[in-house]
C-alpha cells in the first residue's frame, strides 16, 4: 500500500485565510514528499467552507509540483459538468508537461446540489456529462484531429495543445462513493478508483474488479480510498486534538450537501438523503471503530488499517487528509512525520 496526502479545504476566511491555508498545505506537500508519501491529492468544490477553497485542483498542484519532484499529483477530482472539456483538456496536458510526467487525472460527477443551481446545470444531467466528458477529454489528448458530437459540447478536426508528456495520456480515475453503477463503469471503462469509505464498500470494490477483469483488463484494477488520518503517541491526545476540526469537518459537508435530505432529489443521486443523513450522527470515535479514520497511536492505526483491509480487501493507494478543517498545522505536522516514521513501514 502507498500512502499520499490529500487537500480538502473546510474552512472559512474567518477561521483561515487562504494564502494561509495554501502555503500550509505546499509545505505539508513538500515535507511529505521527502517522508516518503507518494501523491498529493485535491478537489474541485465551490463557494462554501466545504471545498470552497479549492475551486481549481490543477491550480494549486501546479504549484504543489514546484515544491516536490517525484510524488504523483491527483485531481480528485475535477468536474466534466463544471468545465468545457476543450479548456480542460488543454489543462491537464499543460500541467502534465510542467510537473514533468507526474500527473494523474481523477474525475468526479460532484454531489453537491448548491453548486449544480449556482452553475444553472440540472443534477438529473449528471452522469450524461460527466460520462461524455471523459469520453471527450480522453479523445482530445489522444488524438489529433479529434472530431465529437456530443450532447452538450462537440468539436470537429480540433488538435488541443499542448499534447500530453505522459503517453497516451495521464492516468484517469473515477470518483465513486455509493452508486454501483459508478464503481461498474470504472472498472469496464480501465480507470483507476477513487472511493470513500462512508458506506459498505467491499461489495462495490468487488464490483469494480469484477467489471476490470471481464472487460479483460490486465491486471486487478486500482484502488484509492481517502481517510482523515491523526497520529499521537498519546492515545487520548490522537482524539481529543483533532476532535473538533474532525466535527467541524462534517458539518460543513452535511451543511453543504443538506439539501438532498430536505426534498431535493434527482433520478442520479438515489439514496444520497438517507447517506447524508446518516453522516449527521458521524463521530470520531465511531469513525475509528469502522477504520474510516486513521486515528490513534501508531500501533492503534496499524490495527485500524488492518481491520480495514480485512473488512474491504487489499487496495493500492491512502489518500490521507493530514490539516483537515481546524486542526493546528504544527500538530498536523508532527502526526504527519510520525506517521511516516512508525506506520508506513509497516505496509509499503
Amino acid at each position: 500500500m502507498q500512502f499520499g496526502v490529500q487537500f480538502f479545504p473546510s474552512v472559512s476566511p474567518e477561521d483561515k485565510s487562504a494564502d494561509a491555508y495554501f502555503e500550509q498545505c505546499l509545505a505539508i506537500a513538500e515535507e511529505a514528499e521527502t517522508l516518503g508519501y507518494s501523491h498529493a491529492r485535491t478537489v474541485e468544490h465551490y463557494f462554501r467552507r466545504y471545498g470552497g477553497y479549492s475551486p481549481n485542483p490543477l491550480l494549486f498542484l501546479a504549484a504543489a509540483s514546484q515544491r516536490t519532484k517525484k510524488m504523483r499529483l491527483v485531481t480528485g477530482a475535477v468536474v466534466p459538468a463544471f468545465n468545457n472539456p476543450l479548456k480542460l483538456a488543454g489543462e491537464i496536458a499543460m500541467l502534465d508537461a510542467i510537473s514533468q510526467g507526474r500527473l494523474d487525472v481523477g474525475f468526479a460527477r460532484a454531489f453537491l446540489p448548491h453548486e449544480f443551481r449556482r452553475f444553472k446545470i440540472s443534477p438529473d444531467e449528471s452522469i450524461a456529462r460527466f460520462r461524455e466528458g471523459i469520453e471527450q477529454i480522453a479523445l482530445l489528448l489522444t488524438t489529433e484531429h479529434a472530431t465529437h458530437r456530443g450532447q452538450f459540447h462537440a468539436f470537429e478536426d480540433l488538435t488541443s495543445l499542448p499534447r500530453p508528456t505522459q503517453k497516451p495520456r495521464p492516468k484517469f480515475y473515477v470518483a465513486s462513493t455509493r452508486t454501483p453503477d459508478s464503481f461498474e463503469f470504472a472498472g469496464r471503462a480501465g480507470h483507476a478508483l477513487m472511493a470513500i469509505p462512508i458506506g459498505p464498500l467491499k461489495p462495490l470494490l468487488d464490483l469494480y474488479r469484477n467489471a476490470w477483469r471481464e472487460a479483460g483488463h490486465p491486471g486487478d484494477g486500482e484502488v484509492m480510498i481517502a481517510f482523515h488520518m491523526f497520529c499521537h503517541e498519546d492515545a487520548r491526545a490522537a482524539r481529543d486534538i483533532p476532535r473538533r476540526a474532525f466535527d467541524l469537518y462534517f458539518e460543513a459537508l452535511v451543511e453543504s450537501a443538506g439539501e438532498w435530505t430536505q426534498g431535493t432529489s434527482s433520478k442520479d443521486y438515489q439514496g444520497y438523503d438517507t447517506s447524508i443523513g446518516r453522516m449527521k450522527g458521524f463521530s470520531l470515535e465511531g469513525q475509528i471503530e469502522t477504520g474510516n479514520a486513521f486515528v490513534g497511536t501508531p500501533d492503534e492505526i496499524k490495527a485500524i488499517i488492518r481491520r480495514f483491509e480485512g473488512a474491504v480487501g487489499k487496495f493500492e493507494h491512502a489518500s490521507l487528509q493530514i490539516n483537515f478543517g481546524t486542526l493546528d498545522f504544527a500538530e498536523a505536522q508532527k502526526s504527519m512525520r510520525l506517521f511516516a516514521r512508525e506506520v508506513m513501514p509497516e505496509f509499503s
